[in-house]
């Protein structure tokens, strides 16, 4: 097939949204689960590096700008880019073997963090670890998508990305416990060690459905890469979600950057008076809070979002489509009173619906790509909407966050500065749900 081949837009191709019933060997719960635990694994194996940076950098002796380039743009910048030739594979090959692979490779790049013995190893070790992950979602979306009918593709893809609120939870957790009775190498090592085991589980235990039905030429049908690129971009539905979701990843992990310096700066007093009544030192007891606000608000969410796009979406993508545009409306504000309010339990309290409502989305948005693309093109859908997610949202968002701080800091302080900095990501919170409406203005 050339690239010149003429591919029918996705929505008037029934099969686009048909899943592929697994073999009854394999019970989709249990391989969603396992897909789920691969995931969790990492973004502990991702998050991990933030509670062990201060040791890191005092052993290796780095400066703040190398801190950064293990910590964010070199492993954003792969675990992007990487995803799109990845993502080409698990379109047209064996999912379950790439993922078993992936999760190979970036538990032993985890494992080898904790042998770095200088920043050009240590970058590397991060940079094999993001390339790993990159061959994991892809291919797990387009997994699922097969596993499960369209009309429960949203709760199925929510449970998937419980991974990210209890992997973090995980990762901030084990690595504090670990630090404080062995050393950040034994936490690496902990960190990788069960992502190898899970993924001879996963090797073993599930099913690539298309081996069952070899009969469907289309799945068999390799579509051109930028055949396949050409038809993604020109569905507008497609396009504006992405800008959304960009968006909506630049205003969270642009505030979340920033979230341990603004509890410090702002509410170090009451922070420092809770945390000598409890007997716990204020990073650690900060560490805590943060954690498992993220880990129960976030992993709620996640899993009601993903029931709410099955029972309003019925597996059409307008009914998907109608979600984000409302929560992430309603995050904008919440994000912006976690920044501006003077107490410390409303800041937190505002912080932990700004989770919630924008976690909602995630189901439904990643039910929507799975559902408006065509089965050979699901994997380089998702790579594709990672890959702006990531450029725009986890490259960009922090930066310019910082850069706005540090200017307005000039005027109104360190304290008052952050914090107005911080509240101006209701801005592209707000835009994301612009983009997320127009999209589903264009949904068929």
């Amino acid at each position: 097939m050339s690239d010149t081949t003429a591919i029918t837009p996705p929505h008037d191709r029934p099969p686009a949204t048909a899943s592929i019933a697994p073999s009854r060997s394999t019970a989709p719960r249990g391989a969603i689960l396992l897909l789920m635990l691969a995931y969790t694994f990492s973004m502990l194996d991702r998050q991990i590096l933030t509670i062990l940076v201060e040791p890191i950098k005092a052993d290796l002796h780095l400066a703040d700008w190398q801190i950064g380039a293990v910590s964010g743009l070199a492993f954003a910048l792969l675990y992007s880019f990487g995803g799109i030739p990845l993502a080409r594979i698990a379109d047209h090959g064996h999912r379950v073997r790439m993922i078993a692979i992936s999760l190979t490779v970036w538990s032993a790049f985890t494992i080898y963090c904790g042998a770095a013995r200088s920043f050009v190893e240590m970058l590397m070790a991060r940079i094999g670890v993001g390339l790993g992950e990159a061959g994991c979602t892809p291919a797990a979306h387009s997994l699922i998508s097969d596993y499960v009918p369209p009309e429960k593709r949203g709760s199925a893809l929510a449970f998937y990305q419980l991974g990210t609120p209890i992997g973090a939870l995980a990762g901030l957790v084990l690595g504090g416990v670990v630090l404080s009775t062995l050393s950040w190498r034994w936490a690496f090592v902990i960190a990788g060690v069960p992502g190898i085991l899970l993924a001879g589980i996963v090797l073993l235990v599930l099913k690539e459905p298309r081996q069952t039905v070899v009969a469907h030429s289309q799945l068999q049908e390799r579509v051109p890469f930028w055949t396949a690129v050409r038809t993604l971009v020109r569905d507008k539905a497609y396009l504006y979600l992405c800008a959304g979701s960009a968006l909506g990843g630049f205003a969270y992990f642009g505030q979340s950057a920033f979230l341990g310096s603004l509890y410090l700066r702002t509410h170090g007093t009451a922070l420092g008076a809770l945390s000598a009544n409890l007997g716990i030192q204020k990073p650690a007891l900060l560490g805590l809070l943060l954690g498992v606000m993220v880990g129960i608000s976030g992993g709620i969410a996640t899993w009601i979002g993903g029931w709410l796009a099955d029972r309003f979406g019925k597996g059409q993508l307008r009914g998907y489509l109608s979600i984000p545009r409302y929560t992430l409306f309603f995050a904008a504000p919440m994000f912006a009173g976690a920044a501006l309010a003077n107490d410390m339990l409303l800041s937190l309290a505002f912080l932990a619906g700004a989770i919630f409502m924008h976690s909602l989305t995630y189901g439904a948005a990643y039910a929507s790509i799975q559902t408006l693309a065509q089965p050979q093109m699901r994997g380089m859908a998702v790579a594709l909407n990672i890959l702006v997610v990531n450029a725009i949202g986890f490259a960009l968002g922090p930066l310019v966050v910082g850069l706005i701080s540090d200017f307005l800091t000039a005027v109104q302080g360190p304290t008052m500065g952050l914090r107005y900095a911080l509240s101006v990501v209701m801005v592209p919170e707000l835009l994301a749900a612009l983009a997320c409406g127009i999209a589903h203005r264009f949904a068929k």
